[in-house]
């Protein structure tokens, strides 16, 4: 049974959500204008900054802990989306980690494609690394295709040899873009933000004639070896739970810590209304709880 407030967001959702089969400059402003009133704790701080050429904020919170960073991924499936849209969501899962948060606008497709986004999202943490953070002091978070994004970085940086992160968190990953997994259609009445058919047209614009089972587009389908420790955060109500339970697969069939926390009644992405929902708070909590075990 849904509470009210989760009541009132889905009847907003469903009114007032960003089309995703709309051409990509009206989705993108449509996107912006809806995220746009979620709002930005005062305590927190936010400036521009620039990482390995690629722009972004840094948020943090007064207890934040210098040494420590939490680069985030921002989602809206490779198309739309922006690190100012999502910095109340990467700044409050910042604070719950005691972390310093780095959002980055990584390019987006159709007019850069894949591999971009995860060209930039590896250069962005490298830049970490050469301002002098630690490995074992970074975490990488992302949600929805910042999820999918998130798994792409840490293979991409595994197999050119970098040193990993502590942990990741992903959040409602998109990261099956074949169209094939069943809860998109299964789980369509339920998911008042996504469709099958919107996340198919973003999908074709990211890949833009590349294979949808490349590893680097479905991180399920990879071979996630080596990866550190994973937590990933879904809910029942959404049509990408499935790609969740298949990355959680995925890990334990390669030998990765990872932790599959399926939300009853939750819907895509709901830690972005934290400041309505007592459930988008608990969760984010319970990130911070993970990430901090994992920085020690």
């Amino acid at each position: 049974m849904a509470s009210p407030e989760l009541a009132g967001l889905i009847e907003g959702l469903r009114a007032n959500g960003p089309d995703l089969t709309a051409p990509p400059p009206q989705v993108r402003a449509a996107f912006e204008e809806m995220l746009a009133a979620v709002p930005f704790s005062d305590d927190l701080s936010c400036d521009a900054i620039n990482l390995g050429g690629i722009p972004g904020l840094r948020m943090a919170s007064p207890d934040a802990e210098p040494a420590t960073a939490l680069l985030y991924l921002h989602g809206g499936a490779y198309v739309i989306g922006s690190a100012q849209a999502y910095r109340s969501l990467a700044a409050e899962l910042a604070r719950a980690a005691g972390a310093v948060a780095y959002s980055i606008d990584y390019r987006l497709a159709p007019e850069h494609p894949m591999p971009a986004a995860i060209e930039d999202a590896a250069a962005a943490y490298r830049a970490l690394l050469a301002e002098g953070f630690d490995a074992s002091r970074i975490v990488i978070a992302g949600d929805s295709a910042g999820g999918g994004l998130t798994l792409a970085t840490l293979l991409a940086l595994r197999d050119a040899g970098d040193p990993l992160p502590a942990a990741a968190l992903l959040l409602s990953p998109w990261a099956d873009l074949t169209g094939e997994a069943a809860t998109l259609l299964g789980k369509a009445q339920e998911d008042p933000a996504l469709t099958a058919d919107g996340l198919s047209a973003m999908a074709g614009l990211y890949l833009a004639n590349a294979d949808p089972r490349d590893p680097r587009a479905s991180p399920a389908f990879a071979d996630l070896a080596g990866l550190p420790p994973l937590l990933i955060q879904v809910g029942t109500a959404e049509i990408l739970l499935d790609d969740a339970i298949a990355v959680a697969r995925a890990a334990g069939l390669a030998g990765v810590e990872a932790r599959l926390a399926i939300w009853a009644d939750m819907i895509h992405v709901w830690h972005a209304f934290a400041f309505m929902l007592p459930e988008g708070r608990a969760a984010i909590e319970e990130a911070g709880q993970f990430l901090r075990r994992h920085l020690g």
